[in-house]
């Protein structure tokens, strides 16, 4: 994600995400570690999707 997305996502500016990382920057980490959260998150699912989907497959072909 883009510094602009996650502005959009913030519905901030991208020159408020700049400020923080260079004035709040502990503020700056926890926002980062979110979103990377968020998308280790998303991952994670999709990982368990993708592995329901072969246990189902393979439970086919018994």
């Amino acid at each position: 994600m883009t510094q602009r997305d996650m502005a959009g996502f913030l519905d901030i500016d991208v020159k408020t995400i700049r400020n923080w990382r260079e004035k709040k920057p502990h503020l700056y980490e926890i926002i980062m570690k979110g979103f990377a959260f968020e998308e280790v998150v998303k991952k994670a699912q999709q990982n368990a999707d993708e592995l329901k989907a072969l246990e189902e497959q393979f439970k086919g072909k018994k």
